[in-house]
């Protein structure tokens, strides 16, 4: 270890990170500014905040390590990203989410769709679903930056997670959404450039594009057998049609996580922070670019450690690695020279830090400001009780990271985004694009999609079930299901439920949300209007 390049390297990314946490600070003197970063952020830091909220150590190491077990199939989820995680969320999702969420008045996402159905209930129910579980998805990130630090800098996995969690913690608390955002923009251009120097690297070190593929096409004989029964055929192939691998890569990460992406509540609060239409769209070319290269370089990454790894050591990379958060941390420090493998280091952290910050701010806001501030507070308070919800958050998060097995990374990451299609996501579309929908369909959509998800991630999902241990202490088996049941995401059996239930109940109950209510709303989201704040409040009044 090169001690001093590391130790330059560090104080150079720490002093950047510092500076900019401590401008966020600067320019935060009300609640609004750390909630929504006062409504004025221009395209680049929404660009950077959106795409480096979205993607972080979960995708680069988490799905990356997963990808060198199903190879080139993860590319379906590169293409997911990109069309429904950018474009569909960007030119649909976001612009009516910024109207009407400015029209509202909302800060956060529960108080958003809670205002659009002036139902406390919605808003408190989302808040305890986000307060409960994204704990489990920030853990998932944090894991993914310790374990690197621990294989690059022989540091304890203990002491990894307590430095991750201090740094990000600190700017988080000091500087709200503000510090978020422009320590993201940082970290986010960091991590582009660097990610493309990682898959040009991994292509030249394994004999040019051609040569990689080719050689992982021929080691499709070294597949183990027990994938191979599941329906692996190779690094380079397809699962077998509705095989169980081909079940857990298009429903449990492509499905999930492909469509979760449009109902996350740190990535929907996003909408809020730009000040018009149009920087959304000036934000929805760098964004499309960056997801792309992020994904893209971790997915070609991880299958095509395998022809390294079988090259050096002669097994493929889930022998050598058994848990595969480790395996393209592993892959990163044989292959690159110390002072890279220190850059990469920076890279990955910058990758989980940027989501950490935006997780914990969700938590923080969930539980100050949606759960626990009182109507009567000051703003002053608010912004207080806001960075008391960030530290719970931190703890939280730090306590799951000791406690979750390996191998975790993708699983709770894509666990995260399949609860919020289930849950949040009909709640949320409906509440933007269709009128007719009542409180009462709402609630019934929300609820039974949550309930429905977590009965099944608890006791019928063969590996959700098996990470948490619920139905083996209950029932003494790790799930109540055989196949093909207990391999099928539970987003493919809860997404129809919860719009039926949602659709359904609102034919069947009257609205009783006022009609005055609903068509400013949906005259704001189509854009006919654009008022400045003193017709907003005009109109209100």
């Amino acid at each position: 270890m090169n001690s001093t390049a590391l130790i330059i390297v560090v104080l150079l990314y720490l002093g950047a990170t510092i500076y900019l946490g401590w401008l966020g600070y600067k320019h935060t003197s009300s609640a609004k500014d750390y909630y929504t970063a006062g409504g004025e952020v221009n395209p680049y830091l929404m660009a950077m905040g959106y795409t480096t909220a979205f993607i972080s150590t979960s995708a680069i190491v988490g799905f990356g390590g997963t990808a060198s077990v199903y190879g080139f199939s993860m590319f379906w989820l590169v293409t997911f990203n990109i069309i429904v995680g950018i474009f569909v969320a960007f030119i649909w999702i976001g612009r009516r989410t910024r109207a009407i969420g400015k029209n509202l008045g909302a800060q956060t996402f529960p108080e958003l769709i809670g205002l659009r159905f002036k139902s406390d209930f919605i808003k408190k129910f989302s808040a305890i679903v986000i307060t409960v579980f994204m704990p489990l998805y920030a853990a998932a990130v944090m894991i993914g930056g310790a374990r690197f630090m621990e294989m690059s800098l022989n540091m304890s996995y203990s002491m990894s997670l307590i430095i991750m969690a201090v740094i990000v913690g600190a700017y988080v608390l000091a500087g709200g959404m503000k510090g978020v955002l422009y320590t993201s923009a940082f970290q986010g251009t960091l991590m582009l450039v660097v990610m493309l120097c990682l898959i040009i690297y991994t292509y030249v070190t394994l004999g040019g594009i051609s040569g990689a593929h080719t050689a992982l096409a021929n080691m499709a004989h070294l597949v183990p057998k027990e994938l191979i029964a599941s329906g692996h055929r190779g690094w380079t192939a397809m699962p077998a049609f509705l095989s169980p691998n081909w079940w857990f890569v298009f429903s449990s990460l492509v499905l999930a996580v492909g469509i979760g992406v449009l109902a996350q509540p740190q990535l929907a609060v996003r909408y809020m922070t730009v000040k018009s239409n149009k920087e959304l769209y000036r934000a929805l070319v760098g964004g499309g670019i960056a997801i792309m290269i992020f994904t893209g370089a971790g997915y070609a990454c991880g299958p095509l450690t395998n022809v390294y790894f079988y090259k050096e050591l002669g097994q493929i990379s889930m022998h050598v690695f058994p848990n595969t958060d480790t395996v393209i941390p592993a892959f990163i420090s044989a292959t690159m020279p110390a002072w890279i493998s220190y850059v990469f280091l920076l890279t990955l952290l910058s990758a989980a830090m940027s989501t950490l910050a935006s997780q914990f701010h969700v938590i923080a806001t969930s539980v100050s400001y949606d759960l626990y501030t009182p109507k009567q507070a000051n703003d002053q308070k608010r912004l207080t009780f806001a960075r008391y919800g960030t530290i719970f958050g931190l703890v939280a998060t730090v306590l799951l990271s000791f406690v979750l097995p390996g191998s975790i990374i993708a699983r709770a990451t894509a666990i995260f985004f399949g609860l919020c299609a289930a849950g949040f996501f009909p709640v949320y579309l409906f509440g933007i694009f269709w009128k007719r929908i009542t409180t009462s369909g709402a609630i019934a959509g929300l609820v039974s999609g949550t309930a429905v998800y977590v009965f099944i991630m608890f006791f019928i999902n063969a590996r959700m079930a098996d990470t948490f241990k619920i139905c083996q202490v209950f029932f003494g088996q790790t799930c109540l299901a055989g196949e093909p049941w207990n391999y099928i995401d539970p987003l493919v059996y809860t997404f129809p439920i919860c719009f039926l239930a949602a659709i359904v109940v609102s034919y069947m109950t009257q609205n009783t949300i006022d009609e005055q209510h609903v068509s400013k709303c949906f005259t704001f989201a189509k854009g006919k209007v654009d008022l400045d704040k003193r017709e907003v409040a005009r109109r209100a009044n």
